[in-house]
């Protein structure tokens, strides 16, 4: 568990970074404790060096924190997926497709305290909204990219997405079941098969 540490202040209306600052300090913890069971407030306090209510000055109970850390790990695995794709020029739409999916795997492996976070705190049914929608909407736009430029699919965009995502997904949740490291770079190979399956 990470230890306790003397906070330097922050000046007066610099309440964000303190936000910023507890959510930081309990994906720390979330990390350690490879889920959400052990977060408590008074950990998350110790972590980042301030009392409990200043806590509560930014979230009102625990509940409040694990939502604001959900954001925090989605725009986190966002800003890795959109990195990845961005290797790649626009022109081409499914190797986008590819490096997007292989981001979302390689947080979900190397991240997965913050993965299961993220999965298992889904929005209730029906769901038109949340990290995983928009996953799911992001590949839909580049595979109806692909078909503007020739690219045929072997079903509608939409449903190659949720074929690429849930493949992709149910692959990992494997992986995390069974924890063999070994297995990590098949997952790899495993997104390039999935993504051969919908393409003519």
């Amino acid at each position: 568990m990470a230890g306790s540490s003397q906070r330097v202040r922050n000046p007066w209306g610099q309440g964000e970074r303190l936000r910023v600052e507890i959510l930081e300090a309990a994906a720390r913890l979330l990390s350690e404790l490879g889920g959400e069971q052990g977060l408590t407030i008074r950990g998350v306090a110790r972590a980042a060096g301030i009392s409990p209510g200043s806590i509560y000055q930014h979230f009102s109970d625990k509940a409040a924190l694990v939502d604001g850390l959900i954001s925090y790990d989605y725009e986190k695995l966002a800003a890795a997926m959109d990195a990845a794709e961005a290797q790649w020029p626009a022109e081409q739409p499914l190797d986008r497709v590819r490096a997007r999916m292989k981001a979302y795997c390689r947080f979900a492996l190397d991240n997965p305290g913050h993965y299961r976070l993220i999965i298992d705190n889904r929005p209730a049914p029906p769901i038109r909204s949340g990290p995983l929608v928009e996953i799911v909407r992001q590949v839909i736009t580049l595979l109806e990219r692909c078909e503007k430029i020739g690219v045929r699919l072997r079903v509608p965009a939409e449903q190659a997405a949720v074929i690429v995502f849930v493949g992709a997904h149910g692959r990992v949740a494997l992986w995390h079941s069974r924890g063999d490291a070994a297995q990590a770079a098949s997952i790899m190979e495993f997104v390039d098969q999935l993504i051969s399956l919908v393409v003519e």
